[in-house]
C-alpha cells in the first residue's frame, strides 16, 4: 500500500473516532467501573446477591463493580438516586419489590416506575414460606384456613414491615381463604419469629432464613410456599397453590434497573451476562444459601412482570386499606 493512502486511511479512522455524533467507535462500554446500588444495609440478602453478582460481572465486563448502599425509605432513597442518575450504563439500581408496590401506598414519589426506569433482568426471588409453631394443632394450608375460619378472633399473622411483600402475602391469603386476619408489623424476621416460637401469633408468611434453624430443632413447621412452582430453596414444602388455593402467590423479588434512557446496547449486555450468572451452579447454591432463588429471562419479561405487580398488589392494598405513615 502507498504510503499516502496509508495515511489517508489513518487520517480518516482519525476523523471518524473525534467525532461527536459517533462516541460509540470512540469508547465501548463498560470503560470505567460500574456502580450496583442496593437499596438496603450491609448484610441482607439484597446486599449479598448484589456482591455475588458484582464479582461475577466484573470478571466478565473487565470492569470493577462497586456496590453502594442507600437503605431507607422503603427502598424509595435508593429508587429515587436511580431515578435521577445519568443514563450512561455506570450506576445500577438492583431493584426490590417495593418499588412496584409504592406506587399504591405512597403519594408524590419523586419517580414513575414505569417512566423514570428501565428494566434489565429479574435477578431473583425471594420465596415466602407459611410458618407455624410446630405444636400447633394444623398441619396443611386447609387445616390452618379452617382453624382461622372457626377460630372468633381470626388468624394473626407476624410481618417483617408494613407494606412488605410478606405484609401483602399474608392479607392476599387471609381474603383467599375467607378467613379472618390481623398482619402484625415487626422491625424485621428475628423479632417475629420470637413471638411464633413464644405461641404469641399464629403464622409468618416471610423467608425462611431465620427460621431454618428452629425448622429443624422441630420447634417450628412449614405448611407451604406461596410461589408458582415448588421452591429449590425448600423444595419440601408444598405449594399453597397446590393446596387449594391458586390466587395465593407472591414473593419478594429483585432486578437490575438502569435510568431511564440508558443505551439499548448496556441494557442488551448486562442482561445476557446476568442471565449466564444465573444459570452457574456456583452461583445458585450461594444464593440458596441465603433464601434466594435466581431467575433470570428477557428484558421484556421483566418489564411486563413489575406491571403485573404493580396491579396485584395495588388491589390488595386498596382492599386492605393499608396505609403507611
Amino acid at each position: 500500500m502507498p504510503i499516502t493512502r496509508r495515511h489517508l486511511l489513518g487520517a480518516t479512522a482519525a476523523a471518524l473516532a473525534a467525532s461527536p455524533g459517533l462516541p460509540a467507535l470512540a469508547q465501548a462500554w463498560p470503560a470505567r467501573p460500574i456502580r450496583f446500588v442496593s437499596p438496603y444495609g450491609a448484610g441482607g440478602s439484597n446486599d449479598i446477591l448484589t456482591r455475588l453478582l458484582g464479582d461475577y460481572l466484573s470478571a466478565r465486563l473487565g470492569q470493577s463493580i462497586v456496590v453502594e448502599n442507600k437503605a431507607g425509605a422503603g427502598t424509595r432513597i435508593a429508587n429515587e438516586y436511580i431515578a435521577h442518575a445519568a443514563p450512561d450504563g455506570y450506576t445500577i439500581l438492583h431493584a426490590a419489590a417495593p418499588i412496584a408496590i409504592g406506587e399504591a401506598l405512597y403519594k408524590n414519589l419523586p419517580y414513575d416506575v414505569h417512566k423514570s426506569f428501565v428494566p434489565i433482568v429479574s435477578t431473583a426471588i425471594a420465596p415466602l414460606f407459611l410458618i407455624v409453631n410446630a405444636e400447633a394443632p394444623y398441619k396443611t394450608v386447609a387445616e390452618f384456613m379452617d382453624y382461622g375460619r372457626k377460630n372468633p378472633r381470626g388468624l394473626n399473622f407476624g410481618s417483617p414491615g408494613a407494606g412488605s411483600a410478606p405484609h401483602l402475602t399474608a392479607e392476599l391469603l387471609l381474603r383467599a381463604g375467607q378467613a379472618k386476619g390481623v398482619v402484625v408489623q415487626f422491625k424485621g424476621d428475628a423479632p417475629a419469629y420470637t413471638e411464633l416460637l413464644a405461641g404469641r401469633i399464629d403464622a409468618t408468611l416471610t423467608a425462611i432464613s431465620t427460621a431454618l434453624p428452629h425448622i429443624k430443632a422441630g420447634k417450628l413447621r412449614v405448611l407451604g410456599v406461596a410461589t408458582e412452582e415448588r421452591s429449590s430453596v425448600y423444595p419440601q414444602a408444598p405449594t399453597i397453590r397446590e393446596q387449594g388455593l391458586p390466587s395465593v402467590v407472591g414473593y419478594g423479588w429483585y432486578g437490575l434497573m438502569a435510568p431511564a434512557g440508558t443505551p439499548a446496547a448496556v441494557v442488551q449486555r448486562l442482561n445476557a451476562e446476568v442471565n449466564a450468572a444465573v444459570a452457574d451452579p456456583e452461583m445458585r447454591q450461594k444464593a440458596e444459601a441465603v433464601g434466594l432463588q435466581l431467575r433470570g429471562g428477557t428484558a421484556g419479561a421483566f418489564s411486563a412482570f413489575i406491571d403485573s405487580e404493580t396491579r396485584k398488589w395495588a388491589q390488595i392494598i386498596q382492599a386492605a386499606h393499608i396505609t403507611v405513615d
